[in-house]
């Protein structure tokens, strides 16, 4: 199959509940091509900011090939460690005819990805989840940039 004819979609989250209250940071990419933002932090009393914005077929082409070079789709979640009151992160993925959802606590560092029951599966979670946070932000930041290059 061609490329354009797979579907991809992401639905990622991080966030916790803390003295600062609910604050998370959330991104969504649906097969139709639209890219989903949203950050919530009272830190200091900021506002939640939300996003959105149309991506091509090649940034979705990009998106799956990310997906498919991590090799998440091989892992399963039962032995990560259960989200708690330090926080949660969740990773929806339906690629091509599979779909699959992680539910973990807050990773702090690799330290936690080490110490759990599955580090390597835990890994590539955490090494895919900080790539797609790193992709989001460069469209973002590109997509909504005040002074055009």
């Amino acid at each position: 199959k061609q490329w354009y004819q797979r579907r991809v979609a992401i639905t990622a989250g991080v966030g916790h509940k803390g003295k600062f209250g609910h604050e998370f940071l959330e991104f969504e990419f649906r097969p139709d091509g639209k890219l989903r933002y949203a950050n919530n932090s009272n830190y200091k009393n900021d506002t939640m900011i939300r996003k959105e914005c149309n991506v091509s077929a090649p940034v979705l082409k990009e998106l799956a090939r990310v997906i498919e070079e991590a090799e998440i789709m091989y892992e399963d979640d039962k032995m990560w460690p259960a989200p708690d009151r330090i926080g949660r992160q969740e990773l929806e993925i339906v690629h091509k005819n599979q779909h699959i959802c992680f539910n973990t606590s807050k990773i702090g560092s690799l330290v936690d990805v080490n110490s759990s029951k599955d580090p390597d599966g835990l890994r590539a979670f955490y090494y895919l989840v900080q790539d797609l946070k790193c992709f989001v932000f460069s469209l973002i930041g590109l997509h909504f940039k005040i002074k055009p290059i």
